[in-house]
């Protein structure tokens, strides 16, 4: 309510995101009684940004004073147990995107020269949120997501190495900024959407049409276990 819209363009250093369906502004206002920052539309690897540029955001909203973050991704799912339009709470993470985004000098000011990534993703977040799901009819799963650079989409047979070395889903995103956010001590949660089977699952091609359809039909339901995991995230921190 009562939303502030910054477009990208209007902060220093922000990157643009170049991604077909990202909007490129930030958000600020609040949810219910929870204040919040959102981002509409996120800098990608693919896009030709460092790893740095990527996590840029993070630190912002790290500096910012915000202790929880909520990442979200469209992803192509492995698990052959997800349907299309599943909604997946991420557990843990493969990055095979070849990069790190604390590669480089480390700025104390952030956080730990070698930070902990045994847990990822807060497991009393991961809790809220499958509780909440359930609740609202979602059906419940937990998964490991891998990371690749992108752009193209994977092929049948790196779809079978990812199945084969534990990853459930398979995408562009996610695994920098939650490697910034712990860094920074923040707290973080993940839920991907299966917006489309991965490479060699279904025997058709992948398009980023079917996944912009797939995200936008099950958009109310995704808003709907946002909005319910936020009061409960909100008194944990």
């Amino acid at each position: 309510t009562d939303a502030t819209r910054v477009p990208y363009s209007d902060i220093p250093a922000f990157p643009r995101s170049t991604a077909i369906g990202h909007a490129g502004q930030m958000i600020l206002g609040n949810a219910g009684s929870v204040p919040v920052a959102a981002m509409q539309g996120r800098a990608h690897l693919y896009e030709g940004y460092s790893p740095q540029e990527v996590t840029f955001s993070i630190r912002v909203f790290g500096r910012m004073g915000i202790r929880a973050l909520i990442l979200t991704n469209a992803a192509g799912g492995i698990n052959l147990s997800y349907s299309q339009g599943a909604l997946v709470v991420l557990r843990d993470h493969i990055n095979l995107q070849g990069s790190n985004p604390l590669v480089g000098p480390n700025d104390d000011r952030f956080g730990l020269r070698f930070p902990d990534m045994t847990h990822a993703y807060d497991r009393e977040y991961r809790q809220i949120a499958l509780e909440e799901a359930g609740k609202l009819g979602i059906p419940q799963h937990e998964g490991v997501y891998a990371a690749l650079l992108g752009p193209s989409y994977e092929t049948p047979a790196e779809i079978e190495y990812l199945r084969r070395v534990g990853a459930d889903l398979v995408g562009m995103s996610t695994v920098a900024e939650a490697i910034a956010a712990r860094h920074m001590g923040i707290r973080v949660l993940a839920i991907s959407c299966v917006t489309n089977m991965a490479a060699g699952i279904l025997d058709q091609p992948l398009s980023h049409a079917e996944v912009m359809e797939t995200g936008e039909r099950v958009r109310g339901t995704f808003e709907a276990l946002l909005r319910a995991v936020l009061p409960r995230m909100a008194q944990l921190t």
